[in-house]
């Protein structure tokens, strides 16, 4: 039996019918509804009720209900006769469990036997009346704020209507131990809310308000804490409770999607394979970066042309069928699509010359595609011909395409796709494969993307940094298969002006910004592309004087680095050296890199080249 999937409605924006449309068409099969949705809605609640029927969503709780226990008598009346009204409400909404938060009011005493007594009459009301209530405690509550402790009361409670709820927020925010969770008896955790975090220094109200996500896009370590309540036995709903300011700007569908992926990646492990996940496929291995293929007009694929030649790239075969020619160079293949139909004439008549698809060498396909489909992500199809090889797609990044290439055939499918022989590839290459794929998106769009490759492919996260762009800063991050041989940078920013948001507007979504190739001499590469022609990024002097009082580096190299604009970064492993080339039609550029034992890519240097693209604007973006 597969993990029951439940969401609350506050994760997402919208109408509540529309929150519920949204999460029903995701693939949630039940939903919390947050008290200020119904409030809002102008559906009553038991027009609620009928809609969530209708759409095969069990309502899977009601809250939150806050300041319970512990108050002085006046006080306390109060509570219990707004909790009978909730009560009231759950009857109508068809659930019957209802969240009482721990209390955070300035009044409540801190007296356990008063706490006990207060929650056991809660429990009588509640089985009074057929109902629930599930009692957590907030990271930042008065007096109970560790699962711990609010688990020794519902345990001494001992009442039937009374269990427990674990939010991996409220635990792991104050890095209460996961094992912790062995002590709980399963049937007394009436339901599990989830939701990841970056790991940041700030007060747990603000943190837990503005920065939850959904598992897999922060860095909690929630594998530990899911392998815990797993091991006890639970068989209830595991719940998303997110509040993120980014995901309330986003699309309700959207949002949900990210959602129900997230679940299924929990499920099946994040960053290793969960104690429940023999029945999931896979993640999705990949031997590297198969081919990038470019959508062009015959015209734009001449222009790209003579500046893929200048960096050793030839033209070495064409398609059987298609206007579509191979360039090649080492373990790299660019694909130059000039079909006049078909999704790479539509990609470019949208965006122009520009990458439309990427193909990884995958040891399974099966196993790929059924992974996406797990992870609810569409497959594309489109009509071949009879003669021609099958490569299955799934959508990627901003329309275009993530093909699967069999890693055992592929040697057979470039000969028979590609069989029209043109010129032969340089016999000593000087870029060997590639190195890693940048991707620019709408700052709305970095964790739903994030979370694509995550749940999509075995790849790791490093971790998030911020770039200063002369016009703001750009959020970036890499996911990266184990052995490197594939590695995606995600990019995105909310500064308007900034070269990354104003690529996003020219280019009329997400897409690839630059490609960057691998090479075992740099100074060579650089050399042999600058003397064929190619146009580079120019680097200030001024970069060149600072590298040489920060690191202990021979002035002769120094001297060749600024003849050749290469700039150059080290870590505690190694030293890491980048070329770039200017904009090809404004819209993607191209690095060279070597790598001596580097694992990182250079951020310290991405100001300095921002800057310099910055400096040749009107050939790089209007």
């Amino acid at each position: 039996m597969g993990m029951k999937t439940s969401i609350a409605t506050v994760s997402i924006s919208g109408s509540l019918d529309a929150k519920l449309l949204a999460i029903a068409n995701a693939g949630f099969t039940g939903a919390e509804i947050f008290e200020n949705d119904l409030l809002s809605s102008h559906l009553s609640a038991r027009e609620i009720a009928g809609l969530m029927c209708d759409l095969g969503l069990a309502c899977t709780m009601f809250q939150p209900f806050r300041d319970l226990e512990g108050l002085p008598q006046d006080q306390r009346r109060r509570a219990f006769d707004r909790l009978e009204r909730k009560f009231d409400v759950m009857e109508e909404l068809g659930t019957d469990l209802l969240l009482v938060c721990s209390s955070c009011s300035p009044l409540a005493s801190g007296d356990r036997g008063q706490i006990l007594a207060d929650l056991n009459e809660a429990g009588e009301r509640a089985a009074a009346r057929g109902l629930r209530i599930g009692y957590e405690a907030l990271a930042w509550g008065k007096h109970v704020n560790d699962h711990r402790d609010a688990w020794a009361l519902v345990r001494d409670v001992d009442h039937p209507a009374l269990g427990l709820v674990l939010d991996s927020f409220h635990s792991l925010s104050r890095q209460i131990p996961s094992s912790s969770i062995g002590d709980i008896r399963p049937e007394k955790l009436f339901i599990v809310q989830v939701a990841d975090a970056p790991v940041l220094d700030m007060d747990l109200l603000s943190w837990s308000r503005h920065f939850r996500c959904m598992p897999g896009q922060g860095d909690f370590p929630l594998d530990d804490w899911a392998d815990a309540i797993r091991r006890i036995g639970y068989q209830g709903y595991w719940s998303l409770e997110i509040f993120n300011d980014r995901f309330r700007a986003g699309s309700a569908s959207g949002v949900a999607l990210d959602g129900y992926r997230s679940l299924r990646l929990l499920e099946g492990g994040i960053g290793r394979p969960s104690n429940s996940s023999s029945a999931l496929p896979p993640r999705v291995g990949s031997r590297g970066v198969e081919f990038i293929e470019f959508a062009a007009s015959h015209k734009e694929a001449e222009a790209l042309g003579a500046m893929l030649r200048p960096l050793g790239f030839r033209p070495v075969a064409r398609h059987r069928n298609k206007d579509v020619t191979r360039w090649n160079q080492g373990e790299i293949n660019l694909v130059i699509n000039c079909e006049p139909e078909g999704l790479a004439h539509s990609h470019d008549i949208v965006h122009g010359a520009s990458v439309c698809a990427i193909g990884l060498a995958v040891d399974d396909v099966g196993a790929a595609l059924e992974r996406a489909d797990l992870m609810r992500v569409r497959r594309f199809e489109q009509a071949i011909a009879p003669d021609e090889w099958p490569i299955p797609s799934v959508r990627g990044i901003g329309g275009s395409l993530l093909y699967f290439v069999d890693a055992g055939t592929r040697d057979a499918m470039w000969a028979h796709e590609f069989p029209h022989p043109l010129e032969t590839s340089e016999p000593d290459p000087a870029l060997s494969r590639v190195d890693h794929i940048a991707q620019t998106m709408q700052f709305e769009e970095f964790l739903s993307w994030l979370l694509f490759y995550v749940g999509l492919l075995d790849v790791a996260k490093t971790p998030q940094v911020e770039i200063a762009d002369p016009m703001g800063l750009v959020q970036s991050q890499a996911v990266e298969t184990p052995d490197g041989s594939v590695r995606f940078t995600l990019n995105g920013s909310l500064a308007h002006q900034s070269l990354t948001s104003r690529f996003v507007h020219n280019y009329f979504g997400a897409g690839v910004q630059h490609i960057a190739f691998a090479c075992t001499d740099i100074f060579a590469a650089a050399r042999a592309a600058i003397d064929a022609g190619l146009p580079r990024l120019s680097i200030p002097d001024n970069y060149y004087d600072d590298l040489a009082t920060r690191w202990d580096l021979d002035p002769e190299l120094i001297e060749r680095m600024s003849e050749l604009d290469i700039l150059y970064d080290r870590d505690a492993d190694g030293e890491y050296f980048q070329f770039y080339s200017r904009a090809f039609a404004r819209r993607i550029f191209f690095e060279l890199v070597e790598r001596r034992h580097y694992a990182g890519y250079g951020a310290v240097n991405a100001p300095i080249r921002l800057a310099a693209q910055a400096a040749h604007k009107p050939e790089f973006l209007d």
